[in-house]
Formats: structure tokens, sequence, C-alpha cells
């Protein structure tokens, strides 16, 4: 259901009315009191960021540190963030819902964890063999992406910033050798988007588990395989303890986009030079994620090497299928409604237009 961004709605109202300098009378809500909220004054609040990541982890939970001290310096401190880490007031999938209900002001997480209820949600983190960071940046910030965007996600209370990109993705760590596309039959690995859908294409049986417990599973034997983010974030988490044979290209995400939620009636009672300074946080952020991502992926590829982890290509065969797979799946994905074709189409014309581009500049 679409929510009036003038209006707060009921929910948001009950939880967070002092936080907006709202006053409430019985008769409007319901209640002779207004419930207590993290705002210090009108003028100065306090918010709490919910994150899919453990507190502090390499990649994307760095990023979310470094965000919320943004936004509390391009604010001059108007608005105060406290980061947590998965687990400390929802768990890593529930930030979704806790932004929207009111229970957080704000979150860091990925879209594509919101696919299921969404379907268009997946296009905003990673497609497979789809866009680059640069090239999926380009299209989100000018290319419609964020309008859209903004569109798929009205009905869940949120407003959707780019915020982060732990770039293009190896394609996995796998415990036992992967030799040709046969070799994936009945592996279980852990993975997340559509590039699951394209794994389980060609014969693997896929996972999907927060970020925290993928490296007990991968020790315990629950799983064979894992698909999480590049050799800086997944070094960090100890993958290569575990299994040997770390492969690339990640076909399955080319980019990978984080995105801070706003509670939407939240955003729009801002004032507008808070608006925007919480914009250029998330956009400062986003470009320093990526950065970050850039130079430590190769700087952990190196220490991987020298460790004695088998680095290599994936089978030419495993590309070749998955390609073709991705074709199919993608087709009948776009086709899930209305609002996925409608991003689909943009997300087509963004790569052809920006692969054109491409071509002419290598």
């Amino acid at each position: 259901m679409s929510v009036n961004r003038n209006t707060p709605s009921r929910r948001h109202f009950l939880k967070h009315a002092s936080a907006l300098g709202v006053a409430a009378s019985a008769g409007s809500v319901g209640l002779n009191t207004v419930l207590s909220s993290p705002a210090i004054s009108q003028s100065r609040q306090r918010w709490r960021m919910v994150t899919s990541w453990a507190k502090g982890s390499a990649g994307p939970g760095t990023t979310a540190d470094r965000l919320g001290q943004r936004i509390s310096t391009a604010t001059n401190g108007r608005i105060e963030v406290e980061v947590l880490g998965a687990g400390a007031l929802t768990s890593a999938f529930g930030v979704l819902d806790a932004v929207a209900d009111g229970t957080a002001e704000m979150a860091h997480t990925a879209s594509f964890f919101w696919a299921g209820r969404v379907a268009a949600a997946a296009y905003f983190t990673t497609i497979p063999f789809g866009l680059t960071p640069s090239a999926h940046n380009a299209w989100i910030r000018f290319g419609g992406g964020q309008a859209l965007w903004d569109e798929a996600y009205t009905p869940l209370d949120v407003k959707p910033l780019l915020a982060g990109n732990s770039g293009a993705n190896m394609a996995g760590w796998f415990k036992q050798p992967l030799r040709r596309l046969d070799d994936l039959k009945g592996v279980r690995i852990r993975t997340a988007g559509l590039g699951g859908e394209i794994y389980r294409q060609l014969g693997a049986a896929t996972v999907t588990l927060p970020p925290s417990e993928i490296f007990g599973a991968l020790q315990s034997g629950a799983i064979d395989a894992v698909e999480f983010l590049g050799p800086f974030s997944d070094r960090a988490l100890g993958f290569n303890q575990v299994a040997d044979n770390y492969y690339y290209p990640g076909f399955n995400k080319p980019n990978g986009t984080a995105e801070a939620l706003i509670n939407a009636n939240l955003w729009s009672s801002l004032d507008t030079d808070v608006r925007a300074a919480v914009q250029n946080a998330c956009d400062a952020e986003n470009d320093a994620g990526l950065a970050e991502a850039t130079w430590f992926n190769a700087q952990a590829l190196k220490a991987l090497q020298a460790e004695g982890t088998n680095i290599q290509a994936l089978p030419a065969d495993i590309i070749a299928t998955a390609q073709e797979a991705a074709r199919g799946v993608l087709a009948d994905f776009a086709d899930t409604n209305a609002m996925t074709r409608k991003v689909q189409q943009s997300y087509a014309q963004a790569v052809a237009s920006l692969s054109a581009w491409d071509g002419v500049q290598s």
C-alpha cells in the first residue's frame, strides 16, 4: 500500500512521534501519551542504524561505521547515528521491517535480500552478467534508476539510497575443485540474489544464510561452498581456513551495491539541508566503499595466493552454461510483475548504452 509522505503512518507515529517533534492528542492516535523516542531535541536526533553485517566486519561493516560518522559530521551533530551490528536490535534479515515500523531510523543492507517481497529489489544490488559498479552507479544517478528504486520501495515504507559498494564478487569458495560442469551437481552453496537461481540450474543446491552464519556452516559441513563478496571480506571471514579453491569471475554478482534505508516518513520530515547532508554522506560513502574494496581486494588476493589458496578461473563449460541459463532466468524474472518489467527495461537500456560506450573506450 502506498504511503502519504506528508502524513506519518500510524505505526511510525506511535513509535516515533516525539522524535519528529510532533505533539499528538488522544483523539488523533487513540493514546493519551506519546511513546518515548531516541530524539534529544526538536533539532537534534539520535538515529539507530541497524545492519545486516557483523559490527565492524571488513567491507560492509566498516562502510556502515563510516556512514554513521559521515552523517553525524555532515549534519553538524543534528543527527547522531548509533551503528548496530546484525543481531544487536534485529536480525540481519529483519532490518527492513525494523526501519519500516520505526524500531530503527535507518539500516545498512543489500536490496536483493528483499526480492521475495518486491522482486524488482534484486536489480538494485546486482544482476548476473550485468552492470559493473561504475555502470550501476551511472544508471542509478543519471539513468533513471533512483526514481525506479523509490517507486519500487514505496510499499515498503522506506527510502533507499546508494551507500557503499563491495565491487565485483568472486564466483565462490569450494571445498572440492571444479574441473567441469558436472562437478557442481549436488554441491550445497550459500549464495544470494538471482545468481543463486543460476547455480541451481547448473546443478548446485543453494542455501540462504546471513553473513554471520556462513563460516560456521562451511566449517561444519552444512554447506560445501560459499559465494559472498571478494577477497577482502572473504578472507577476513576466514573462508580460506575451510575451503582451498577460490574461483573467478563472479558472473553471478558483477557489482556489489549496498543500500541505506531510511524510514520514509522520517525522511520526508527532515529539513531540506539535513536531507541533503544525509544524501551527500551516503554518496560519499558509496564512492569510498568501492575505493576501499578495490584496494583491499587486491591486497587480500595477493595474501591468499601467498598462503596457498588455489585461485583459478571457472571451467569454460560452467561459464558458457551459466550465460545461457542467465538469459532464461532473467527473462522469466522480468515477467514477475509490472514493476519488475519496468525496472528490467530500464536496466537493459542502461546495459546496452553503457556497453556501447565501454566498447569505444577499450
